[in-house]
């Protein structure tokens, strides 16, 4: 795909990130989330679950209080202090009615205009196949985006309905429509995937730092290509 990228809207005030695992939003969305707080946005983090089955080595009941504790140090990196785990249990996430339900209430509490998720799409481009945490959270989030709305479903589901949701966009989505400039943060991004440095050591056998930064900067550079030379994270945009 050579398209030009659009520039993400700007004219909000506060986001609601919802992903499926501690670890999600930064694998590049975190540099875009970077440049928002550095605007004076405001953006909340929503994880479905608390990444207890992520690590190989590593036993359930410990790995998720580590995994939220470096999720928590991970967002203060890019500007973000309000931080919530739903608890859902990692890698059997549903989709259906109560994931619905959830995210719903969250979006009702934090009122956002702009809501980010994850890849719901089969897969990451090709023949890459997605998670199915991811496509259940991105498909659940792009649905309670509407069901927050409606008084009449889910009506015990948080405080007052929030019909205000402007857009849902989409990070690592294989069919991008928009970028965000990340020139002046793709640092912090690399400082804020890197928090989580238990799940990095597990993964890889290459040098944490190296990893993140090279991961991180390979992305950014091959968006760009499509967003006039410029580092970038991309997204796919639904608009309500």
């Amino acid at each position: 795909m050579t398209d030009a990228l659009e520039p993400m809207p700007t004219d909000w005030q506060r986001a609601l990130a919802v992903v499926a695992h501690p670890d999600d939003l930064e694998y590049g969305c975190a540099s875009a989330i970077a440049a928002w707080t550095d605007a004076g946005k405001e953006v909340a983090y929503v994880l479905v679950t608390r990444g207890e089955a992520g690590i190989d080595t590593l036993d359930p009941a410990k790995a998720g209080p580590l995994r939220e504790r470096e999720q928590r140090a991970s967002a203060a990196v890019v500007g973000v202090t309000r931080v919530e785990f739903l608890g859902h249990p990692d890698g059997v996430i549903e989709y259906g009615p109560a994931l619905r339900r959830d995210l719903a209430a969250a979006i009702r509490r934090h009122r956002p205009e702009l809501v980010v998720t994850i890849n719901h799409h089969d897969t990451w481009g090709g023949t890459m196949w997605n998670t199915p945490d991811h496509r259940a959270v991105g498909r659940a989030t792009l649905d309670a985006a509407s069901d927050a709305g409606n008084r009449w479903i889910f009506p015990d589901a948080g405080p007052e309905p929030w019909n205000g949701v402007r857009w849902v966009a989409v990070a690592a989505s294989p069919y991008p429509t928009h970028a965000v400039d990340v020139s002046a943060t793709l640092e912090r991004g690399v400082r804020s995937l890197l928090e989580h440095r238990s799940y990095i050591e597990a993964l890889t056998e290459e040098e944490p730092e190296a990893y993140c930064r090279g991961f991180l900067e390979g992305i950014a550079e091959r968006a760009g290509e499509r967003f006039g030379g410029r580092p970038a994270v991309t997204f796919e945009l639904f608009a309500r």
